[in-house]
């Protein structure tokens, strides 16, 4: 995920730029940038790779203006190189950028039919030229920000200055967290708060659809239908400037909302946005020659292999086992030869999976590890790997760590079926651009928590849950059940839905409530005819499908419409509910939702 800072200072800012976006670090970058306002005049400074390259930079020619920008790139649109560095200007306007703009391709069509130069290949820069066009019709700078959102489509963060306004910083958020300091006589803008923690600990956070006019001695907040709105200034405690909540009740909340914005960072590190197509990195095989790919994960990341291997089978037509890593190397598994090894794991040190996969290497399998610590014991015993670039993830229940990995494994797959001529060129693209608009999907999906706090009130009175899926979804039902156990210690279990009749059905009355994920899909009539079996005797029904309710034919509980999406990527939207089902649960019954009993967040021993 890149990372956006901005300053409003009394004195030059450039230092407490680069300072603060190395407080975002930690969240990856392959170039970074800084741009000021100074005597009336926008400049620049860009490197490729480490800020001590900026820092190189800014020594041989020092910027000294007191208002400006900075950001941490990784690549979206683009190779990481200098020209497609942040920030991004033209002579009126310069902008950060954290996200995807989906129509950007649309935008820079229309913008470059007007004579309108493109220097770089990202999207970021199509935001530059429009806000520049609505000022050169004579809009001012925040009516040219305020028409310039409502023709951007996707999940995005942003940090914009201009040319002659010293005292003027415009943010605005749509899917991409952002924090704003308040100082004295000066105002602050961050990607989070942890990097405002040496320059404020006054902070507001701005909410989904938010915009900001900032000048140093006010702040003006409009939401997303531009109606000026009041949100809370709050003090960072220090302990919140090393790991912040935000304005989150727990971790785990917090780690539900960054999803929008993890999946873009993972995604940009896979995905050739302007193409439309996948990179992954070399695997050292020839992956048409594949005769099987061997998955084994634990826990959550288990339920996030379960789901790959639909995608690779349906994708790649290419064969695919699956098991828990404590039971695969233990049942002494046959592996093939040219066989792929897939270990998923969020620390990149549990111990089974390291375990396992230590026996698949020695079975001669070619070992990729999908992990979100690069630095890892798993990460450095493969041939390669495929980071999540998740962040930190505090919350011992995983949220954010299970849709990036399901985000690297979408990408496998579909490298995969490329590479054996399963998919052609055209499908590839089409499926890519499904998964661009994931970030935009669930960002809408995260604004009304109201039919989970709904839900919550019902399910606190359950002994027993049951969880139903089919076809890929089947695995959101393993995970739903295992998110309620885990933080709320509700018995909760997940089932095939047409495993309903062979033993399930049995606990099913007016006491035990069914959660079930239905997408209307080719299983949609299958589903829903286990559904009214389950309302036949008695059962409680909580439905999640973009079906309307009344197809169902029968009295429901709870009906959470979700967006209508390519059926590819319905386990990254459908992930969203079965994780908000059990926080709100567990919030509603007490529990210590970031660090339940008896479980860690890495499990390093067997």
């Amino acid at each position: 995920m890149c990372g956006i800072v901005g300053i409003l200072g009394l004195k030059p800012v450039a230092p407490d730029l680069v300072d603060a976006l190395r407080r975002l670090e930690y969240r990856g970058y392959d170039s970074a940038g800084i741009a000021t306002v100074e005597n009336g005049h926008l400049d620049r400074q860009r490197a490729e790779g480490k800020l001590r390259n900026l820092e190189a930079r800014l020594h041989d020619a020092p910027l000294s203006g007191r208002t400006g920008i900075g950001h941490t790139r990784w690549a979206t649109h683009g190779r990481p190189n200098e020209t497609n560095a942040h920030p991004h200007m033209s002579k009126r306007v310069s902008v950060v950028h954290n996200g995807i703009i989906e129509n950007f391709r649309e935008l820079r069509t229309e913008l470059q039919a007007k004579g309108h130069n493109f220097q770089s290949d990202t999207d970021t820069e199509a935001v530059v030229h429009l806000i520049t066009e609505e000022m050169d019709k004579g809009l001012s700078p925040v009516d040219a920000v305020g028409a310039v959102l409502r023709k951007l489509r996707g999940a995005f963060a942003l940090g914009i200055i201009f040319a002659g306004e010293d005292d003027l910083m415009i943010a605005a958020r749509q899917g991409s967290p952002l924090a704003l300091g308040h100082g004295l006589g000066e105002m602050y803008l961050g990607s989070d708060a942890i990097a405002l923690a040496g320059l404020t600990d006054r902070i507001t956070y701005l909410e989904e659809g938010d915009w900001a006019v900032m000048h140093r001695d006010s702040l003006q907040i409009y939401d997303i239908d531009a109606k000026l709105v009041d949100r809370p200034v709050t003090k960072m405690t220090d302990a919140a400037r090393l790991v912040d909540k935000g304005n989150h009740r727990h971790f785990m909340a917090k780690e539900i909302h960054e999803q929008p914005e993890m999946i873009s960072h993972t995604l940009a590190n896979y995905l050739d946005m302007a193409t439309q197509t996948v990179r992954l990195p070399d695997i050292g095989m020839d992956l048409s020659k594949l005769t099987r790919v061997t998955i084994s994960a634990c826990g959550t990341a288990y339920y996030a292999g379960l789901v790959a291997k639909y995608w690779i089978e349906r994708y790649a037509r290419l064969p695919v086992e699956i098991d828990i890593a404590s039971e695969l190397r233990y049942r002494n598994a046959p592996l093939p030869k040219d066989g792929l090894a897939v270990f998923v794991s969020q620390s990149g040190e549990t111990a089974d999976t390291l375990a396992t996969l230590r026996y698949c290497k020695a079975q001669g399998q070619k070992i990729a590890s999908v992990v979100n610590v690069r630095t890892s014991t798993i990460a450095r015993e493969s041939d390669v790997v495929l980071p999540t670039l998740a962040g930190p993830e505090i919350g011992v229940a995983s949220t954010k760590a299970f849709t990036a990995q399901l985000a690297a494994l979408a990408a496998l797959a579909l490298a995969l079926g490329r590479a054996r001529g399963a998919i052609t060129q055209a499908e590839e693209q089409c499926l890519v651009r499904a998964l661009m608009e994931v970030p935009r999907h669930i960002s809408k999906m995260l604004q009304d928590e109201s039919n989970y706090e709904r839900m919550a009130h019902d399910l606190s009175k359950a002994k027993d849950v049951l969880y139903l899926g089919r076809g890929v979804n089947f695995p959101l039902a393993l995970e739903g059940a295992l998110k309620l156990k885990e933080i709320s210690y509700i018995h909760a279990e997940g089932y095939a839905a047409g495993e309903l009749k062979h033993g399930p059905i049995a606990l099913i009355d007016e006491n035990v409530p069914v959660v079930v994920v239905a997408p209307q899909d080719d299983l949609y009539e299958k589903t829903i005819s286990n559904v009214q079996e389950v309302a036949a005797r008695g059962g409680r029904i909580y439905l999640m499908s973009d079906a309307p309710a009344e197809s169902t034919g029968c009295l429901l509980d709870e009906y959470i419409a979700m967006p209508k999406v390519h059926p590819f990527i319905q386990p990254l939207i459908y992930a969203i509910p079965v994780q908000l089902i059990a926080y709100h649960t567990a919030v509603f019954m007490g529990t210590d939702v970031d660090q339940p009993r008896n479980l860690a967040k890495s499990v390093t021993v067997e």
